[in-house]
């Protein structure tokens, strides 16, 4: 589906279907003509509603207000709609609000994500029939915006949109057909693909980084485990960031093995990881001025005679040594070498890291908000403004000193897991901090997307299963930050 910007007006624009928002549920607005029968068909405009006009050729969808995430997911109700229509050229007017490019963008990206369906395992495949979505330069309220950089917004969101969308593909692929072998594959088609550098380290590779902990979750699996470190390096860089993802593709539990009904999603522990690979593909697409590494650690936890044990005591890539009480607690591992590998490698401004990290962090902030953890306040206020932009949600978890006591080991130097069951998601993160050399602590993030990375049930523009949790938001971090750059030159 290609989505092009025209300089003609509605009506002068030929189309299969047009679509149309009401806003605010306001039916007396001029490009509101069919009232009376949108109200004999009982169309409210609640978000997110639809009427279809068949004979006018027209779509009608409720938004809420201009508000760009309302604005987001009626154009995905809107194009999940259309899709049953077999309509091939849609058109549309702009609906700009406080941010014109923000809308603009808001668009753009839920036309995308209202087309995707994830049917790579279903006999019959998802029908895609919109070919052209053509958005008229013609506002709702009268409003004007410069025609090339409006072009620009949708070209960027799309790429985004996209991005989102691979991400989700990966997360949503089973673990049979995702080991960590295929999982660091598809990281070098991406590398060959997009003109990145690739380095992908085996088993022997992580032993001579001495990295234990990491080694230790990968022991009982019969799929060798896998780090991956990507990095697109632009000329005239202006920042260099590393983002560390989690990519468990599958997780057992390990001999604190999970209860069955709890294994069912485990396919989704790999999404800290896919969505470091989104990211390397999004923000290589966009050209960004900032140089980007993207480090994976990709394995399984499962359980056999091999398999590491509660009691067993490792030895991290920083020689700090871990008390393990859970193997349950094995992404924490596996993030510890990453987060070790990534300071050394990098020596990064700014340090990211993505995990579906703890069930804690759902029972504090929900299925569908990311938990944003860390040491330095503007930092962590940045991100969340970011994510907010980008239409995605957090929360942030504060650290405090008498939880970082839970996590204490008489016999090591951490133990794995808290001697309570109460702040978990929290502890988790304090258990990375010991892994955080003191020149980065105000320099990392953690961001914990165990809620939102996949849910069993759609949501707003989301599917059911994977959304693609922490692209959209960390890219528009990086737009954020390079435009304060910016600011601070002039």
């Amino acid at each position: 589906m290609q989505i092009e910007l025209t300089q003609k007006s509605r009506t002068e624009t030929e189309a299969d279907i047009e679509i149309l928002c009401i806003v605010d549920k306001n039916f007396d607005h001029a490009w509101v003509q069919e009232r009376e029968i949108l109200e004999l068909a009982g169309f409210k405009a609640e978000q997110d509603e639809t009427c279809l006009l068949a004979e006018r050729r027209r779509l009608y969808v409720g938004a809420q207000s201009l508000h760009h995430d309302d604005i987001r997911s009626a154009y995905a109700t809107a194009i999940r709609a259309l899709r049953k229509t077999g309509a091939e050229l849609v058109k549309t007017g702009l609906y700009l609000g406080k941010c014109s490019a923000q809308n603009i963008k808001a668009m753009a990206e839920g036309m995308v994500f209202g087309d995707y369906e994830y049917d790579v395992y279903r006999s019959e495949k998802a029908k895609h029939p919109i070919k052209r979505v053509l958005i008229c330069n013609e506002d709702f309220n009268g409003k004007t915006i410069d025609f090339t950089k409006a072009q620009g917004y949708i070209d960027t969101a799309v790429k985004v949109a996209q991005a989102t969308n691979y991400t989700k593909n990966i997360v949503n692929t089973p673990p049979d057909d995702m080991t960590p072998e295929m999982l660091a594959l598809k990281a070098v088609a991406l590398a060959e693909e997009n003109d990145l550098e690739c380095i992908v380290l085996d088993e022997k590779g992580l032993e001579t980084e001495n990295m234990g902990a990491f080694l230790a979750v990968s022991r009982a699996s019969d799929h060798p485990p896998r780090l991956v470190h990507l990095a697109y390096k632009p000329q005239n860089a202006k920042y260099k960031i590393a983002i560390v993802g989690k990519g468990l593709t599958y997780d057992s539990g390990g001999l604190s093995l999970k209860p069955a009904e709890y294994m069912v999603t485990m396919k989704s522990d790999k999404a800290g990881a896919c969505a470091v690979l989104g990211i390397m593909k999004a923000v290589s697409e966009l050209n960004l001025p900032i140089e980007v590494h993207g480090i994976i650690g990709a394995t399984e936890n499962m359980i056999g005679g091999n398999a590491y044990k509660p009691d067993d005591v490792l030895k991290a890539k920083n020689g700090k040594t871990i008390e393990i009480r859970n193997t349950d607690a094995e992404g924490r591992l596996v993030l510890a070498d990453c987060l070790c590998y990534a300071q050394e490698k990098v020596a990064p401004d700014y340090l990211l890291d993505f995990a579906t990290l703890t069930g804690a962090c759902v029972v504090a902030l929900g299925e569908y908000t990311t938990g944003i953890m860390g040491h330095d306040r503007a930092l962590k206020h940045g991100f969340s403004k970011a994510a907010a932009n980008a239409g995605e949600l957090t929360g942030t978890l504060q650290f405090n000193r008498y939880l970082k006591k839970l996590i204490k080991s008489d016999i090591a130097d951490v133990c794995n897991i808290s001697s309570t069951r109460y702040g978990g998601a929290i502890t988790a993160a304090l258990f990375l901090d010991h892994f955080i050399e003191k020149e980065y602590k105000h320099k990392w993030l953690h961001l914990d997307i165990a809620g939102p990375a996949y849910v069993e049930k759609a949501w707003g523009y989301n599917p059911a299963g994977a959304s693609g949790a922490g692209v959209r938001m960390t890219i528009k971090w990086f737009e954020q930050i390079l435009k304060q750059a910016e600011k601070q030159v002039q």
